[in-house]
């Protein structure tokens, strides 16, 4: 479980400890324990089972994908996955390809419906570029209406692994993933994906896939510490 999920349930918990001990009635105590448990239920981090294989590139988030579709960019032509997390998804980003941050770049924003497809460019959001072996994938993790708060944990420079916790999207939200236009899509609208088991696309050179034990290292443990907050709410 992500640290956050802690410091809510509990935080509420106590609360309804206290209506109970100053009025006491227990029944003053149903709305904060019910929320308790949806924060801890919400802020969940379950292990995943990563693909292995050259070329695979998996999915960064949880939930519903809503757009299959060729853009271009300044660097040329890509191919754009969307992926809408609603408040039921886990929210737990991952990274979709092993490689070095080579971008991330905040950029401040509005806090347009996720499905929007103008919250993609006008949004708040984090865009992360992971150099992998010979070509490179972008990601960006979009605020939506709800989600007021960006985690992203790491910085440029830094290496990840395919599948690796990087981050969290708080309260309903929208992933897209840049892949190279060449990239053959495994995926298409209305498929429901979960982040780093889900396979979105492959490479042309990408070889049959097999399974290995996911990271140990829950998110929770990466944002145990206290972290800066970007402008915005994105915590570095």
């Amino acid at each position: 479980m992500v640290r956050d999920g802690y410091i809510y349930g509990l935080s509420l918990v106590a609360v309804a400890a206290v209506l109970v001990w100053a009025t006491g009635a227990r029944a003053w105590a149903t709305v904060p324990l019910l929320l308790a448990f949806f924060f801890l239920w919400f802020f969940r981090d379950p292990e995943r089972l990563i693909p292995a294989g050259n070329g695979l590139i998996v999915s960064p988030g949880d939930g519903l994908v809503t757009e299959t579709a060729r853009i271009d960019t300044p660097a040329g032509p890509r191919q754009r996955i969307s992926i809408f997390l609603s408040v039921f998804d886990v929210h737990v980003n991952r990274s979709p390809i092993g490689g070095v941050l080579s971008r991330v770049e905040y950029q401040k924003g509005l806090y347009l419906n996720a499905m929007n497809p103008a919250s993609a460019e006008r949004n708040e959001q984090n865009m992360v570029t992971v150099r992998g072996d010979g070509y490179e994938v972008t990601f960006k993790q979009i605020a939506g209406l709800l989600a007021r708060r960006i985690v992203f944990n790491f910085k440029e420079g830094d290496v990840v692994q395919r599948g690796q916790r990087v981050g969290l999207i708080k309260f309903g939200s929208r992933v897209d993933v840049l892949i190279p236009a060449h990239a053959a899509v495994r995926v298409k609208v209305g498929e429901r994906v979960k982040g780093g088991f889900s396979v979105l696309a492959a490479m042309p050179e990408a070889v049959t896939m097999v399974v290995e034990p996911a990271a140990t290292v829950s998110l929770g443990a990466a944002v145990g510490a206290p972290v800066p907050e970007l402008p915005g709410g994105v915590r570095a």
